[in-house]
């Protein structure tokens, strides 16, 4: 097969996509996943080459460019399926011979951002001592893979290395399916009910929702000298064992256990009778697809109602309930949940935050080794700062540990409370293990927790940011250059006859992938100044406009007809 082929992005694809291009080139590493393979003895550089060469050839994933459209306005994105070839590996060496070390070499691959038109989503060394192939590093796009699709490329080329190793065929399993046939499902009859069934909740959901739920803690000023995000972590060998003792007692998943920690903890802090998450699942099952290699995973909106002051054991149990229908609605192609919540937010009149990420993982490769819990804080989370999240809450279960990560923004988390949600988290679970009554209530968790008090009520409430007061970034000329612009932008890359300026991108038909190619064609017209998650918002596209900047002065960016219309002389 030599032809390029092309396919729509699946919607599992769909969230990363816009997670990228939130981010600005140099934080986008915050989407790129490392992994580390030992080489079995026997096994030659060479034979890493072959290895790779082979698992790109058997999985498109791996040989797959995104682009911002398909060639034609209103149009895109699309993925292009690239004919197999051979992954460029590059061997770095431990000796000191003058070339970068093996540190250096992985860190420029692990943050070098990827050209997602130009370049394959796979990236490859082989480390070697003394012309010994020793460790495999592939360095992953998010768009290309999952966990689940990480752990069956772990399998294979650890069978293939086996194999080589022992100088006799490998045996893998077939591949029956490519990411190109669940994007043709996804345009089927089937998956648009599927999908319709799913925005329905969402749009239930949503509408339910407090337009901030971090209002009460919320401070809209903060200090020069504090970091715009943090993260710690608190690893944990009595929460393994306290946290499957309490799944097993409910019937539940331990991963369940820690959401409703999490949940009660936000409740307790937030002082809302009624708490949501934006909770992580694979929708692998889902679709007669379950077996492709490639991401599948997408945010579903878990909400929970915690009113009546109930025991842990009570708020689990609403906590297993809300997730298991949030999850009955969770596949669906993710762009369509940002245009709901962009027009959610137009009928309010101000932005619709739908609260912290929930993420939980097995690691079941890793070990902690030691008894005690340990309290980490980790630099500051810049590249994750920007992607637009306010707190994202990450549970590891290792062998013989849970691992807890929380990043939290400044705005909504000082570093207290950063330190107390961790150490809650445990404290509240390990209390919940010893009582098999039920548990702490949840008026006892700011307290068992150590929540620090809330701000006053007095203080100065949070700007709106749909608000229509803005400052002009020029004159008159500047303001109708960067009107006409964007309004030109938006009608060119989602195929529309016309809009009307007063409207948010969303409402004036803009649909959310295309953001993108609309910021690429701003740029092409010599403006920059906006980012991903305003033209996704609310705000309508004439307040937009003054907030352009041009990228070099009027005079140079334009043809004297385009000047001589404007009533300037060239």
């Amino acid at each position: 097969m030599s032809a390029v082929r092309t396919a729509n992005l699946c919607w599992g694809q769909r969230y990363i996509w816009l997670r990228v291009h939130q981010l600005p080139p140099g934080h986008q590493h915050e989407t790129h996943i490392v992994l580390t393979l030992d080489v079995p003895a026997g096994v030659t550089p060479g034979h890493c080459q072959a290895m790779l060469t082979h698992l790109v050839r058997r999985h498109e994933t791996l040989r797959t460019t995104y682009h911002l459209d398909a060639g034609e306005p209103g149009t895109g994105p699309v993925q292009r399926i690239h004919p197999p070839g051979a992954l460029k590996l590059r061997e770095v060496t431990v000796e000191r011979d003058g070339t970068p070390a093996p540190a250096e070499v992985v860190e420029e691959l692990s943050t070098r951002p990827f050209d997602l038109a130009g370049e394959w989503p796979l990236r490859a060394a082989v480390i070697t001592a003394g012309g010994v192939a020793k460790r495999v590093v592939l360095v992953l796009n998010h768009l290309a893979v999952d966990v689940w699709t990480l752990g069956e490329l772990k399998r294979e080329l650890r069978t293939q290395g086996a194999a080589l190793a022992a100088r006799r065929p490998a045996t893998v399993m077939p591949v029956r399916h490519q990411p190109s046939d669940l994007a043709r499902h996804e345009t089927s009859a089937d998956a648009t009910v599927v999908a319709a069934r799913s925005i329905a909740y969402w749009q239930e959901e949503v509408a339910a929702l407090p337009a901030d739920p971090y209002a009460a803690r919320r401070r809209s000023v903060l200090t020069t000298d504090e970091p715009p995000a943090r993260h710690a972590s608190l690893t944990s060998p009595a929460l393994l064992d306290a946290t499957r003792r309490i799944a097993a007692r409910h019937g539940v998943w331990p991963s369940l256990v820690h959401l409703a920690a999490h949940t009660a903890l936000t409740a307790a802090y937030t002082g809302l009778a009624s708490v949501s998450h934006l909770s992580f699942v694979s929708n692998r099952e889902s679709h007669p697809y379950p077996d492709v290699l490639t991401c599948m995973f997408s945010p579903t909106l878990v909400r929970v109602d915690c009113s009546g002051d109930p025991a842990f054991g009570d708020l689990l149990g609403r906590v297993a309930a809300a997730f298991a229908r949030a999850k009955e609605h969770s596949y669906l192609p993710y762009d369509e949940v940002v245009e709901l919540v962009s027009r959610e937010g137009s009928r309010r009149g101000r932005e619709v935050r739908l609260g912290p990420e929930v993420n939980f993982i097995k690691q079941r490769s890793k070990d902690y080794g030691g008894r005690r819990t340990a309290f980490t804080w980790h630099p500051v989370p810049e590249a994750w700062a920007h992607a637009g999240s306010e707190a994202y809450l990450r549970v590891d279960e290792w062998r013989d540990a849970v691992a807890v990560s929380l990043q939290a923004a400044s705005p909504v988390m000082d570093a207290a409370a950063v330190e107390a949600f961790l150490r809650g988290h445990e404290a509240l679970i390990l209390a919940c293990d010893a009582d098999p009554e039920g548990g702490p209530r949840l008026g006892d968790v700011a307290r068992l927790a150590a929540l620090p008090e809330p701000p006053p009520p007095s203080r100065p409430a949070p700007p709106d940011h749909t608000s229509t007061d803005h400052v002009s970034t020029g004159g008159p000329m500047i303001g109708e250059e960067a009107a006409h612009d964007l309004s030109a932008a938006v009608r060119v890359v989602n195929g529309l006859s016309r809009l009307d300026l007063s409207d948010s991108y969303t409402l004036a038909g803009g649909r959310a992938l295309r953001i993108p190619r609309v910021l690429a064609e701003l740029r092409e017209r010599g403006w920059q100044g906006l980012t991903l998650r305003q033209l996704a918002g609310p705000v309508p596209l004439g307040v937009l406009a003054d907030r352009l900047v041009p990228i070099r002065p009027l005079a140079e960016r334009h043809r004297p007809s385009d000047l001589t219309r404007l009533g300037v002389k060239p």
